[in-house]
């Protein structure tokens, strides 16, 4: 009997452990943090700095995929936020010059075993601008490893074009190769990033494709404001959605797109943060 008793007390344990794993939460965001430039005045990177970091340590994000990042504006934040390190180079030479698309990571509950960045280009180019893009466009991913239930999973961050419409659905389509050639069925995915694209826009659908939109996805659904830019307006309507969280072999409990704002009532990029809280499936 006792040896039953204390058989059934392991199993109940291993189950009770498996049970709250699974149970836990990975909070995710996405964040076109806004390069930093004197032009923006008001909006400087110098003014809305300390802001941005209140607002990380308020969420607390384990990942947190930027975009338009200048390498000193990201080694500000590591260094301000304190446990977390960034993958990513920049995509005018391939380490510092430029824009990154960088993912942010709290190294207290997050390991990364694999990394790499590729430009959103033709097939044969190297390191150019893509179809009809304005700019040069990158995308920064990782494998990374949850030290508290042991899973790992991808994550993939871009920033897609403003202008070039088959820059957009090409940089999409690229994305889902790469992810092909790396990953499969069973495989755990976050693709996010700025995509400069609405819902049932072409990019959008060409990733939705193979992967869910998080908002569709939560339980805890967004209900304003419905969309992320606000274009430095601080009467902006917020009605134009296009930076997003996918997933894969994830459930989404919440998803958010977070409207603080500083202390002049100006906002804090010209980008809302978009935050999911995703949950581990079996």
């Amino acid at each position: 009997m006792l040896a039953f008793l204390s058989r059934f007390s392991i199993l109940a344990c291993f189950i009770f452990f498996c049970g709250n794993i699974i149970g836990q939460t990975l909070p995710v965001m996405t964040y076109n943090i806004r390069y930093a430039t004197e032009r923006d005045g008001e909006n400087s990177w110098e003014k809305r700095k300390e802001a941005m970091v209140q607002l990380l340590e308020d969420y607390h994000p384990m990942i947190i995929g930027t975009q338009e990042g200048l390498h000193h504006q990201l080694e500000y934040l590591t260094k301000e936020l304190g446990p977390y390190k960034y993958i990513g180079v920049a995509r005018d030479d391939g380490k510092q010059k430029g824009e990154f698309s960088a993912i942010l990571y709290d190294t207290t509950r997050l390991e990364v075993s694999r990394e790499n960045t590729f430009w959103l280009m033709e097939p044969g180019d190297k390191d150019s601008i893509g179809w009809d893009a304005a700019y040069k466009r990158i995308c920064t991913y990782g494998l990374f490893r949850d030290k508290l239930s042991g899973s790992s999973f991808w994550v993939f961050n871009a920033h897609f074009d403003h202008v070039g419409l088959e820059a957009r659905k090409q940089s999409a389509q690229q994305i889902k190769n790469v992810l092909s050639e790396r990953c499969d069925s069973e495989s755990r995915v976050i693709i996010m990033g700025d995509f400069n694209s609405e819902p049932g826009s072409e990019p959008v659908q060409i990733i939705e494709r193979w992967y869910a939109d998080g908002l569709k996805l939560a339980r805890e659904k967004q209900k304003e404001p419905l969309g992320t830019f606000t274009g430095w307006d601080k009467d902006a309507k917020l009605d134009r959605r296009i930076d997003y969280i996918f997933v894969h072999n994830f459930g989404v409990e919440k998803y958010l797109h977070l409207s603080e704002r500083r202390g002049d009532g100006y906002f804090i990029s010209d980008h809302l943060p978009v935050m999911a809280w995703l949950r581990l499936t079996q």
